[in-house]
């Protein structure tokens, strides 16, 4: 993507660039709580996989200063992929690749598209909006 917006806009390059390199620091962090969920449904021997639209180059450079995805068996990434939510290819790949069937899995989004898109595609979803209300939905699933 750099080198194609650099050749369509060649007076922005220097930009362009500067967006690939300093991507991580346009992510603004965890959500109070959320590492904390992941580590218990890990404790707890829930399996945990992942659906990102992250692009495949900014994942290559995001994905090792979040060591919480050690704890994923398996994550799809939009940009490898060349899919993305909420389309439900990228939901069926993921349960093929996840080896397990839709309905048994819980999504979890905060946008509220790829949830309702999840739906559709035969999964649980839950809309995240704080780790509180997540915890709530996986204590009354039995996984907490």
């Amino acid at each position: 993507m750099v080198a194609e917006r650099s050749a369509l806009f060649p007076e922005h390059a220097p930009l362009i660039a500067d967006w690939f390199n300093r991507f991580n620091e346009s992510i603004p962090g965890p959500v109070p709580g959320s590492l904390e969920l992941v580590e218990a449904l890990h404790a707890n021997g829930v399996p945990l996989y992942a659906i990102t639209n992250f692009g495949a180059d900014t994942w290559a450079g995001f994905r090792p200063t979040a060591p919480v995805f050690d704890k994923f068996r398996d994550i799809v990434v939009s940009g490898v992929e060349k899919l993305a939510k909420p389309d439900c290819a990228i939901f069926e790949l993921a349960a093929r690749r996840f080896g397990h069937e839709s309905e048994a899995m819980l999504f979890v989004d905060d946008v509220l598209a790829n949830v309702e898109a999840a739906r559709e595609c035969g999964w649980q979803a839950h809309h995240f909006s704080d780790a509180p209300g997540l915890e709530a939905e996986l204590r009354e699933r039995g996984m907490l």
